[in-house]
């Protein structure tokens, strides 16, 4: 706890006796009578008023920080319909729960799972294209699924709606590396394409790198090697 004092001072000044008061001291002799003065007296008096103001420094527990990060990303399209502030917002909470994140998190066997893709502070690095400005008119995401398998598989899902009928999905299947205690790479294969009865194969080889900077039970938080701030839950 942290406190600080303000002090207030109000000065006044002005006689504390008002009128000069005179003795007259008569003798019964012929001298003439002698008047003994008392002088005004001033006397300068100091108003002191003290208030104490306390701070308390927050302390938010990991728990908190996560529903608060959550019930920022909840709702906006994976980011998309977030404004500056708000992926501020994002990325404070983000690097508090950092500070509660576990050591070497690259071996912790929380990170194997199904997690959903709730967030990305650029909307367009997960699914590519079909993320753009352009490709949201004509593809709407219905899911954007990460599962990580036990010992070094990674597979991605992006399934959609193109034109409001037509549904489809984007897959990668790709191996995972650890490059430190915190880092890891992925190298994906080519992407797999499915849209309606059709199905095939596109593009070339694909690799990412992600820093795990924090994990429980329920949440993922990653930064990407180029800054892109990941929120993921794990699917229930």
């Amino acid at each position: 706890m942290m406190a600080s004092s303000l002090a207030l001072f109000s000065t006044f000044t002005g006689p504390e006796i008002h009128k000069s008061k005179t003795l007259t001291s008569v003798s019964k002799s012929s001298n003439p009578p002698s008047i003994l003065y008392f002088p005004l007296r001033w006397q300068r008096k100091v108003l002191r008023i003290s208030a104490s103001i306390s701070t308390q420094e927050v302390r938010t527990s990991p728990d908190e920080l996560v529903v608060s990060i959550l019930s920022k990303v909840r709702g906006t399209d994976r980011g998309v319909l977030l404004t500056k502030e708000g992926h501020l917002g994002v990325a404070e909470v983000a690097q508090q729960l950092q500070k509660y994140c576990v050591d070497e998190p690259v071996k912790c066997p929380l990170i194997f799972g199904e997690w959903d893709v709730l967030y990305c502070s650029v909307p367009t690095s997960p699914g590519g294209g079909y993320r753009s400005a352009l490709g949201r008119l004509v593809f709407k995401t219905n899911e954007m699924i990460q599962v990580v398998e036990a010992p070094d598989i990674v597979r991605n899902k992006v399934s959609f709606s193109a034109f409001g009928f037509l549904d489809g999905e984007v897959s990668l299947k790709g191996k995972l590396r650890a490059l430190d205690d915190k880092w890891i790479q992925v190298v994906f294969e080519p992407p797999q394409l499915k849209v309606g009865a059709l199905e095939f194969q596109y593009g070339g080889q694909s690799e990412v790198k992600l820093e795990i900077t924090y994990i429980d039970e329920n949440v993922r938080l990653g930064v990407g090697s180029r800054g892109s701030l990941f929120v993921f839950q794990r699917c229930i």
